[in-house]
């Protein structure tokens, strides 16, 4: 029997800028600039910081009129498609749509009703770019939120799903979805509405204000990883309060850990116990800092003994398993030379530079 496709493969596609989402595209990769928003410098250089890490598309906010010139200059030597995040100011989304923006977000609680999204679509439409519905928690539309009927998952759903009607109802279909709050299950259970309700449209997908980065990573594996097992999301962003190159290495590592996509190395290393004979936890540390940056999707192993060794790591590209005071670099589960404690780190690098 043929297996059914999952939700993320017969969503609609959409470009932002050149970038394909939905329709079975590949998750895409995305965060957001937190630089002043009137710094055109500021912006660029951390647009450029995103791009080194991986990132994909990448979002800005326009939080008064005076910075859509910024707005507009950021959009013209960005390396990545820029989204324009907008909330309260309808004629901010217009002005953007002109100025160079691959996409448009904006929050139907908070941007001033049906009548004021007519010129945006509009204003999208001629540009020829996509709209992201953006609905949250805690900017609900007022008649919604009241609901007594509803969970908060149905009432974000939806909020999501009415005002897509009235724009697909315009003759605006490129559209794509979210629906987000700090809960992990409420979102998971948003968008398993969202997915059966809009299963044609791309689902962008997150759990907002999540925390820290210890917190945040955790929350939004959780919840994203449960969606992107089941198919669902075409799109990601791990919301941190950090350095926004902190959540893409938070979207690479999880996309990893499903075998959905790869970009860099993925670390293998035991939690240590009695037997370790070396500092595994300085090693693997060290091995971390040193391939976080290379672009290349191997597995790379630093085991602290025999007993979790080659054998445990063997489908590792490349390893080290350690003893009293030395360790034995390994391939494949296949021994290539033994080093001295010291030397271990440069020998993995070394060896992997060969590959």
């Amino acid at each position: 029997m043929a297996q059914q496709p999952k939700p993320n493969q017969v969503t609609r596609r959409v470009y932002v800028g050149d970038v394909p989402l939905g329709g079975g595209a590949p998750v895409v990769v995305q965060s957001m600039l937190n630089a002043p928003a009137d710094d055109v410098a500021a912006n660029l250089a951390q647009i450029e910081a995103l791009a080194q890490a991986g990132c994909e598309v990448v979002r800005m906010a326009i939080p008064r009129r005076a910075c859509l010139d910024t707005f507009e200059a950021v959009c013209a030597q960005s390396p990545l498609p820029v989204v324009a995040d907008i909330h309260f100011d309808a004629t901010i989304a217009i002005e953007a749509a002109k100025r160079g923006a691959a996409k448009l977000r904006i929050n139907p609680g908070n941007i001033g009703g049906l009548a004021a999204t007519d010129p945006v679509l509009d204003a999208a439409g001629e540009a020829g770019i996509p709209i992201r519905i953006g609905v949250n928690a805690g900017s609900l539309d007022d008649e919604v939120a009241a609901r007594t009927d509803l969970t908060l998952p149905e009432k974000l759903a939806r909020s999501a799903v009415d005002y897509v009607r009235y724009c697909e109802g315009r003759g605006f279909t490129d559209l794509v979805v979210s629906a987000k709050a700090h809960d992990v299950m409420t979102t998971v259970r948003t968008y398993r509405l969202l997915s059966k309700e809009l299963p044609h449209l791309p689902l962008h997908i997150g759990v907002t204000e999540a925390g820290t980065t210890f917190q945040g990573a955790i929350k939004s594996a959780c919840g994203l990883g449960i969606l992107l097992e089941e198919g669902i999301g075409d799109t990601l962003r791990i919301s941190l309060t950090d350095d926004p190159v902190q959540e893409i290495r938070a979207c690479w590592t999880l996309l990893a850990a499903l075998d959905l996509r790869r970009r860099t190395p993925e670390l293998i290393s035991c939690p240590t116990c009695g037997r370790c004979q070396v500092d595994l936890i300085g090693l693997a540390r060290q091995v971390e800092e040193r391939i976080a940056h290379l672009d290349k999707p191997l597995k790379v192993a630093v085991m602290g003994c025999v007993v979790n060794g080659p054998g445990e790591a063997a489908d590792a590209d490349i390893g080290v398993a350690c003893g009293d005071g030395s360790g034995v670099v390994f391939s494949h589960g296949n021994v290539v030379r033994k080093v001295e404690e010291r030397a271990i780190v440069d020998t993995l690098m070394e060896e992997i530079g060969n590959l």
